[in-house]
């Protein structure tokens, strides 16, 4: 199947969005630590000034030297910088704005030897990464097919004849990584070094090798890149930890409610009211869930959540199995981004006097990179809906532009009107889609899907139940009119079926029915 490779991250277009991203995943899992790479570019300074304001823990800095074998040949030649211009701008940038104390910095991009280390330290480095180095250690012969399963080195394939070849070890990668610290502390003896924190941010140490006669390296200046701020009074390597001020969460008042339902598997409902200041509501609780009980969770409607008022960003983010949220009022940005099994339910307060169907109740960017769950909305949501999803079943009644661009997989029902560009880059899962207008295939991006009606009994009634459990979870007047009247709205839907997904399920029915003829022959 068709993937686009590396996606594009969507639900980041400011340091706003990451600082919001950053927080979702601290939450998440308050003992992680959460790194930002960025491409080694000219200005990544100030955008590593950004990411440190938004409270990442380690900003990586990476090479235009480094990469998989899967990316493109134009990418590799053209896109970023050496590591070495990007580390130091970073570098100087954090130390003038009194920003380096807070952030560990690390850099990788062909790194191979323990010079490269200790240069990369005195630039401003505390970590250093290996890959394409270590894969050629284990075997790699670069042959740049990572991505078309034909490795013969077996290192890139899922072909178990391929893989037979692999022979690498994990005790290559120990001796060579140990070489490695050896040079490294040869260089530190050298320069009177005891540890390499000593050595973090000492850019006057290097010195131009004025004995290369290259043609190329004649009049080149390197004053700038060896240019050490004068760090009197700020930090020159990473001293603190940043604060994420959890402590504030709301999750930190309904985690002490759920004590029966965390220890002792006991349903418990809790109505408390919602602001939009209440940040990522759940995800601390889902995080305590997936701490507890792994990716299973815990059975249907354990913990039942129930808003009223309007949320904050990120509701019910990377919510587990066994997690209900309904909310009666509006969400902001990336509800049930990362959702992982949960259910959400959004509907209008009761006593509304708008019709849900003509206004927008759920912010951008909804159920980004969802794995799995449910999630009924009775009213529109915004722009990106339920991209890169890959395994959520969706109700909505009408979205704004690139609804389920990347999505990979699950099932999404629109009962109204999208936005453009829908489907965008999407190479997996079904939307049904409700076009009364007739404008919905100048609206949809037809490069990698197919457009059908609604024709097969099996989809008719997958279809129908999706409509009929988003009226019993929310009382759609929308939905419940579809089924009122189900024969004559069918015609009108569209089913949006990946091009990529219908020839594998092609293959798969193909491959069944000759198993089960072979059996027939059998028996």
């Amino acid at each position: 199947m068709s993937l686009i490779s590396p996606p594009p991250h969507h639900d980041c277009y400011s340091i706003e969005d990451i600082k919001q991203l950053i927080y979702d995943l601290r939450c998440a899992n308050p003992k992680a630590r959460v790194s930002v790479k960025l491409v080694s570019e000219v200005g990544v300074g100030t955008v590593a000034a950004g990411v440190v304001k938004a409270q990442a823990d380690v900003v990586l800095i990476s090479g235009y030297d480094g990469g998989t074998g899967a990316a493109p040949l134009s990418s590799v030649r053209h896109a970023g910088a050496p590591w070495e211009l990007g580390l130091a701008e970073t570098q100087q940038t954090l130390v003038l704005n009194g920003l380096r104390s807070r952030v560990r910095v690390q850099v990788d991009g062909q790194l191979k030897t323990g010079r490269d280390v200790i240069i990369g330290a005195m630039l401003g480095a505390e970590e250093f990464g290996f890959a394409t180095t270590l894969l050629v250690v284990l075997g790699c012969v670069m042959m740049r097919a990572c991505h078309k399963n034909t490795c013969p080195a077996g290192v890139a394939t899922q072909d178990p004849e391929l893989r037979a070849l692999f022979g690498g070890k994990p005790d290559y990668v120990v001796n060579f990584l140990t070489m490695v610290a050896r040079e490294a502390r040869e260089y530190m003896a050298q320069l009177g070094a005891r540890t390499l924190d000593e050595l973090v941010g000492r850019s006057d140490l290097l010195e131009v090798n004025d004995a290369i006669t290259f043609w190329k390296a004649q009049g080149l200046d390197l004053s700038k890149i060896l240019y050490r701020p004068d760090a009197a009074a700020n930090e020159v390597h990473n001293t603190e930890q940043q604060k994420h001020d959890l402590d504030k969460a709301y999750d930190n008042e309904i985690l002490p409610l759920l004590a029966p339902a965390l220890d002792a598997l006991q349903p418990v409902a809790l109505e408390l009211p919602i602001r939009n200041v209440h940040r990522t509501v759940g995800t601390m609780v889902s995080g305590e869930v997936a701490r507890r009980y792994g990716s299973k969770g815990l059975p249907e409607d354990t913990i039942k959540l129930h808003f009223t008022g309007s949320a904050g960003q990120s509701l019910a983010a990377f919510a587990s199995p066994g997690m209900t949220f309904v909310l009666e009022g509006e969400t902001n940005d990336y509800l049930g981004k990362g959702l992982s099994g949960g259910k959400i339910v959004v509907k209008p307060q009761a006593g509304s006097d708008f019709d849900p169907a003509n206004n927008i109740i759920v912010g951008n960017v909804a159920l980004y990179g969802a794995t799995s769950g449910q999630v009924y909305i009775c009213g529109r949501a915004g722009e990106r809906f339920a991209i890169r999803n890959s395994g959520v079943t969706a109700v909505v009644e009408g979205l704004g532009d690139h609804g389920c661009e990347y999505m990979t997989g699950g099932r999404v029902a629109v009962l109204g009107p999208t936005g453009v560009n829908f489907a965008a880059g999407m190479s997996g899962g079904i939307a049904y889609v409700l076009d009364e207008t007739g404008l919905f295939d100048d609206r949809c991006n037809l490069d990698m899907v197919d457009l059908e009606l609604v024709t097969d009994p099996n989809d008719q009634a997958e279809l129908k139940a999706m409509i009929e459990r988003h009226v019993a979870y929310t009382g759609s007047r929308r939905g419940a009119h579809i089924l009122e009247d189900w024969e004559s709205h069918l015609p009108y839907f569209v089913k949006v079926f990946p091009t990529d997904y219908k020839r594998a399920l092609g293959r798969l029915s193909q491959e069944d029915a000759a198993v089960e003829r072979e059996m027939a022959v059998n028996d």
